[in-house]
């Protein structure tokens, strides 16, 4: 099912000023490093007393210094209509893994509060926190804890890579090679449109990703990818950095770098969590979880029947 057009409650997005905006007034910080709104945009905001500056209603003017106390209390909007739907993997009394679909955010971000997988758990799961963010529009397997323990223990297994990850995705272009080991690191660069944004460069942090065909399709290339590290759209980057960027993807380009066109949007590829492979943080057993992989990922798969 989609969700309807009723208004979410609003939100308040606080934060501390940042060393490098000292001397900034407040409307050329807001315009400055959030881009997604404009100048004018930001101003009518101001006016309309929705931005505070260390608790007080903020005219625009002011003069930053670094720490200071910023928040924008963003009235209620109605949210896109996304897939407001889940199913249940696995549970027991420590963690929950979940199957979430295409086109659901795991996290509330941009425009998207209520209309996320978080905001769906937690109406059953008071305490679940997804360990890991899926894309919009990547499918599959996300792991939540559901108690602190829980969580420190898998995030450290996390950090230390004692989870095993495994992906589908399906590439555009004709795979010269049936294995790829890709290190390109991956860190933020500088967008035109979207401020900044993930992609292949080599003042980014380490990365890892291993590809393997599973089947070439005329056009493309259907992979099975297993990754070492977990930057932000790893899969997506690495993938195009080796000239293969995925299908329908509206963001990367063969090379790893974000067309210089693109706009806010995370959907149109075909990319899915397959499965998890991890200790238990409470039992120590090992656990493999699996999601089922969607039709269009599947060895064998014809569009036309």
């Amino acid at each position: 099912m989609s969700a309807g057009a009723a208004l979410n409650s609003g939100y308040s997005y606080r934060e501390r000023v940042r060393p490098q905006a000292a001397g900034l007034s407040v409307l050329d910080y807001y315009a400055r490093f959030y881009p997604h709104s404009d100048r004018q945009t930001w101003a009518a905001r101001l006016a309309a007393g929705e931005v505070e500056l260390n608790g007080h209603p903020a005219a625009g003017s002011e003069s930053l210094r670094p720490g200071d106390r910023l928040a924008w209390h963003r009235p209620p909007w109605a949210e896109e209509a996304v897939p407001l739907h889940f199913s249940v993997l696995y549970e027991d009394m420590h963690i929950l893994a979940v199957h979430k679909p295409s086109g659901l955010p795991t996290l509330p971000a941009g425009g998207f509060l209520d209309h996320t997988l978080l905001a769906l758990l937690r109406r059953q799961w008071p305490a679940a926190t997804p360990l890991h963010r899926l894309g919009r529009g990547t499918s599959g397997l996300v792991l939540c804890s559901l108690t602190p323990a829980a969580g420190s223990r898998l995030t450290a297994d996390w950090r230390e890579g004692r989870i095993h990850k495994r992906y589908r995705a399906l590439s555009a272009g004709v795979a010269a090679q049936e294995k790829y080991d890709i290190t390109a690191p991956i860190g933020l660069v500088d967008h035109p449109r979207l401020g900044q944004i993930y992609a292949a460069t080599p003042a980014g942090k380490p990365s890892r990703s291993r590809a393997q065909v599973l089947e070439r399709r005329g056009g493309s290339t259907l992979f099975q990818v297993d990754i070492e590290t977990g930057r932000p759209h790893q899969i997506r980057i690495h993938l195009a950095s080796a000239g293969l960027p995925l299908l329908g993807d509206p963001l990367y380009l063969p090379g790893g770098q974000a067309r210089p066109d693109a706009l806010p949007g995370d959907l149109g590829y075909l990319l899915h969590a397959e499965r998890l492979e991890f200790r238990h943080p409470a039992g120590g057993e090992h656990l493999s979880l699996s999601a089922p992989v969607p039709p269009e990922l599947s060895s064998g798969f014809s569009s036309s029947g």
